[in-house]
């Protein structure tokens, strides 16, 4: 059985970083197919317990539970609110609490929310570098959802393609499944090589 986690850090309730989590991890079950494990797991009520653990070195039960979690997965979608144009505190916290090397090869789907679409960089510059430290394989997709983004068709399309991506890479299979969209350029990649040479 193929198990995924998906991580929100949202401290708000409700929490846009949450319906973010939760429409990833719906595409990404519906990518896997019904053997698939898709688990949510929300750190705000593990806020005091992961302050408890950087202090004294041990994780109560329920954190160790969830760490457990993200051990067995086959793959993690992990997903933040911007916050000084980063990641929250809470879900560097849960990170760093992380026994080292623990993401070493696993795969990872990486999501961040704001309230505009002026942070939509946090993908690439704080979140993708991360998880690149840690030796995760971070799939080519992130997914940034701005207030305004909700409802939109073209937030629908970097989900499905995101959740195909981690699918691809938790199921073993070479090709990554390509869902399209308006910027998506039709020609094949040898194509365009062949062009760049002539």
């Amino acid at each position: 059985m193929t198990r995924i986690l998906a991580v929100s850090a949202g401290l708000s309730v409700p929490s846009s970083t949450r319906l973010l989590t939760e429409r990833l991890a719906d595409a990404v079950r519906a990518d896997l197919g019904p053997d698939a494990e898709v688990e949510l797991v929300e750190l705000r009520p593990l806020a005091h317990a992961l302050a408890d653990h950087l202090l004294t070195g041990f994780p109560n039960a329920e954190l160790e539970e969830v760490l457990e979690k993200v051990r067995l997965a086959d793959g993690l979608i992990m997903v933040t609110p911007v916050f000084s144009a980063s990641f929250s505190g809470l879900f560097k916290t849960f990170v760093d609490v992380m026994e080292p090397g623990l993401l070493i090869g696993k795969p990872v789907l990486i999501g961040a929310t704001a309230g505009t679409s002026r942070h939509s960089l946090v993908l690439d510059h704080a979140l993708r570098p991360l998880f690149a430290y840690l030796r995760a394989v971070v799939v080519p997709t992130g997914v940034f959802a701005a207030t305004e983004d909700f409802g939109d068709h073209g937030l629908e399309q970097r989900v499905e393609r995101a959740a195909g991506e981690l699918a691809s890479l938790v199921g073993g299979r070479r090709a990554l499944h390509v869902v399209r969209d308006e910027f998506a350029d039709p020609t094949p990649f040898a194509d365009r090589l062949r062009g760049l040479s002539t």
